[in-house]
């Protein structure tokens, strides 16, 4: 097997994941510097990451996210079997850049108390439930929330 001590920069795939032994793995999406001169549909790297390092391992499991542009530094293995990715073992982690926060625009769900409630940008009516999952009713609008949250609690005795 041949390693080989590198820096590759990359975007963050997935939600790293904890692995065995204190671990943290990732894969790490590279483009080749030369990206321009490439067709459309050709395939980007993917890196196979791996990190033991306790304050590295909490950086990946508490703060990095999807789309997050990192460089990491360590030792590369290379595959035995061609078309498995190249595993690199992660000594050192720089964040680049940081991926946008995702915006919900379609659904969004909300929490009033012991109650929850789903918006939805296509429509005016706003569902309510109990954070139990129990139907309580549809709000004709966002401002009648607290109105059919009032009904419930007086027909129910206060019961979420």
């Amino acid at each position: 097997m041949d390693t080989t001590n590198c820096a590759v920069d990359g975007w963050v795939d997935a939600i790293p994941a904890p692995g065995p032994h204190g671990t943290a793995r990732f894969d790490l999406t590279v483009r080749p510097a030369d990206a321009d001169t490439l067709p459309e549909d050709a395939p980007d790297t993917v890196v196979s990451c791996t990190s033991a390092a306790a304050g590295i391992v909490h950086e990946l499991l508490t703060r990095i996210q999807p789309g997050d542009l990192l460089r990491v530094t360590g030792t590369m293995l290379q595959p035995t079997t061609p078309g498995e990715p190249a595993r690199l073992t992660v000594e050192v982690l720089e964040v680049l850049d940081t991926a946008l926060i995702p915006v919900l625009g379609d659904m969004v769900l909300d929490r009033y108390g012991d109650y929850c409630v789903i918006f939805d940008a296509d429509r005016d009516q706003v569902p309510v439930f109990t954070a139990l999952g129990q139907w309580v009713g549809l709000a004709d609008n966002p401002d009648a929330i607290t109105t059919l949250i009032d009904l419930h609690e007086r027909v129910n005795g206060g019961d979420a």
